[in-house]
């Protein structure tokens, strides 16, 4: 398997590849950087959740310190409340050890401690301590005694793997190294005014190298010739076994490698296995959850096979995937289910194995009784959705489109001015039949005749303009009364172009989309406004909107058809000119309809002069 490791210092971006594959990401980006060293002052001490927040320098967001991270800012070394350790405007030396994440600022402590390549220097720690990954006993029982003889008074030393099998003069350079950095520290320390930053590793190359750089590595590529000296001269005698090549600039060495292309499938749900499974990967703010599914993979004898073959090639992944999307915290993987306890043995081993590189120290937990495997795995830096993501602005970070019941969808808009047709005051004495039969609401009152309940109800008249006689058939109204003035009643229309996502977030908000119109209305609420798709043609939504416009005004200025009026002149006497009004038969259909049996002539005249004797009482 070939290792080689990129390194794009303009960018400050790096990448492990093994095989040509993107295993891991190296990202320094952002204000607050692991391994950062600050002198701050406490804000506020919070008794009741044992911490305090301190104030590095970024004002939005102060540190936060636990009590049992505080090392050496203890006032007291006994045992007591944290307002016993600490307090308000006191100076603190602290270290950040978690970047900032969303709305929670960088996590601190005050342990201080500088990392060397083969050495760490804990200047506040006690005793001498050996990786774990050193296996063999004669060789820790060697760096153990080198680091009792030469490790500081008053301070701890940490050292690491790559320290296995390396002379005491390196590791002696390396010591020499990190102490003159730390008294540079304290030197600073003295003079500042908090807050301030101390120290940080500003030379990514170095740092990059330092943190991956060990045995199987065969290339170190970066981004400009004048870095390959660089590398060779921390490479030391590793450098004849090493390649070292170069590009250009930092865009060609991530475009040849098609390292954008893998942070856009980082980012990215669903990971495809080779046989036809698939994993979906979704972080939450509490923990990532992970669904591993078989898919189309069918390639087994049985069933079993295929789930035991599915959960050991997406255990492999899985932790390929924690490395490269930097996932720290809690994570629960839900496994095709396995009744056999044998298989779900062999898958614990399997994903145990594949996770042995991962420098995180990913612990497994247990697998719970829905045969849920819960894991934890450090966190070290920002993860690849808080580095390269941002919040979708269509669906606010919910990862969907919501459509809400009840909820009215934005109509097409178009441009123009529509005339108002303007309501007409009808002349008192003028009137015209129409059939009560075809007449408007449910709402009308009837005018009874002579013969009570039983009589004929007369037709109902409604008033008309002065133009139309009382002797002439009805006529339709002129152009001129019907659209009314052209001043002073004109409706503007605004067409506004929105989009499909535009248009239902302004449906969803209740906004008035002349918001956004070119040239936004004096008064968004004195036009009419019709939505139309961009680059569209807004003649049609015009005429449409003018035509709606018209009915509406049309409906309200005519007087209902099916009332009366008590006031005036009863006028009720059936003519032969009322018949060129209102068709005969239509007349007689209501009649019978409505009223029942026919009233003689008699009948109706008597009625008409007790209703005159009436009125002239009056």
């Amino acid at each position: 398997m070939t290792k080689q490791i990129l390194i794009a210092e303009k960018l400050r971006i790096a990448a492990i590849l093994n095989d040509e594959r993107v295993d891991q990401l190296i990202v320094a980006q952002g204000q607050h950087q692991i391994g950062d060293i600050y002198l701050g002052t406490v804000e506020n001490v919070h008794p009741g959740i044992d911490a305090a927040f301190v104030n590095i320098g970024e004002s939005e967001r102060n540190g936060f310190i636990h009590v049992t991270d505080l090392g050496p800012l203890r006032l007291r070394q006994t045992a007591g409340s944290i307002t016993e350790l600490l307090e308000p405007r006191q100076r603190a030396l602290v270290q950040v050890m978690k970047e900032p994440t969303g709305s929670k600022g960088p996590r601190l402590t005050g342990n201080i401690t500088l990392p060397g390549r083969f050495l760490v220097l804990q200047p506040s720690g006690q005793g001498v301590n050996i990786s774990r990954h050193i296996n063999e006993e004669a060789e820790r029982d060697r760096l153990r005694a080198l680091a009792v003889l030469i490790k500081p008074a008053g301070t701890g030393l940490l050292v690491r793997t790559k320290a296995e099998g390396v002379g005491e003069d390196q590791i002696i350079d390396d010591l020499e190294m990190l102490c003159r950095q730390w008294e540079t520290i304290q030197s600073t320390v003295e003079t500042c005014q908090p807050p301030a930053l101390l120290n940080r590793d500003d030379d990514f190359v170095h740092r990059t190298l330092r943190d991956h750089c060990g045995p199987g590595l065969d290339k170190v590529v970066v981004d400009s010739p004048q870095v390959v000296e660089r590398v060779k001269t921390f490479l030391g005698a590793e450098k004849n076994t090493v390649a070292v090549d170069s590009f250009a600039n930092a865009e060609e060495l991530l475009e040849a490698f098609r390292i954008h292309a893998a942070i856009h499938q980082a980012l990215l749900p669903r990971v495809d296995l080779p046989s036809g499974g698939y994993v979906i990967i979704e972080p939450t703010e509490a923990l990532t959850v992970v669904d591993v599914n078989s898919g189309s993979f069918t390639r087994s004898a049985n069933a079993r096979e295929t789930v035991l073959w599915t959960n050991c090639e997406a255990a492999t992944e899985i932790a390929r995937q924690l490395q490269l999307r930097n996932i720290g915290g809690m994570i629960i993987v839900d496994f095709i289910d396995m009744e056999s306890r044998r298989d779900q043995l062999l898958l614990l081993e399997h994903f145990m194995k594949a996770m042995e590189p991962d420098k995180a120290r990913p612990q497994i937990a247990q697998i719970t009784e829905l045969g849920l495997v819960e894991l934890t795995r450090k966190r070290q830096g920002q993860n690849i959705y808080e580095l390269f993501g941002h919040q979708c602005p269509n669906c606010a970070g919910l990862g969907y489109v919501a459509t809400v019941p009840g909820k009215a969808t934005t109509q097409p808009l178009a441009t123009g001015t529509v005339q108002l047709p303007v309501p007409t005051s009808p002349a008192p004495g003028d009137t015209s039949v129409v059939n009560v039969a075809n007449g408007g609401g449910n709402n009308r009152r009837r005018r009874r005749g002579g013969g009570g309940r039983g009589g004929v109800s007369a037709p109902v008249e409604t008033p008309t303009p002065p133009s139309t006689a009382s002797d002439e058939p009805e006529t339709s109204p002129s152009p001129e009364t019907e659209s009314g003035p052209s001043s002073g009643n004109a409706l503007e229309t605004v067409a506004v172009p929105m989009s499909e996502d535009q248009k239902l977030v302004f449906s969803w908000c209740g906004f008035n989309p002349a918001l956004m119109a070119p040239t936004p209305p004096k008064d968004v609420n004195a036009v009419a406004v019709r939505v139309v798709s961009p680059g569209g043609d807004t003649l049609p939504p015009l005429t449409e909107a003018g035509d709606q416009a018209t009915d509406a005004t049309t409906a309200v200025a005519q007087p209902e058809a099916d009332e009366t009026t008590d006031n005036g002149t009863d006028n009720i006497a059936r003519t032969a000119d009322d018949s060129a009004a209102v068709p005969q038969a239509e007349t007689t259909t209501a009649t019978q309809e409505e009223a029942g049996p026919k009233v003689s002539d008699d009948e109706q005249d008597s009625d008409r002069r007790r209703r005159r004797r009436r009125r002239s009482a009056v």
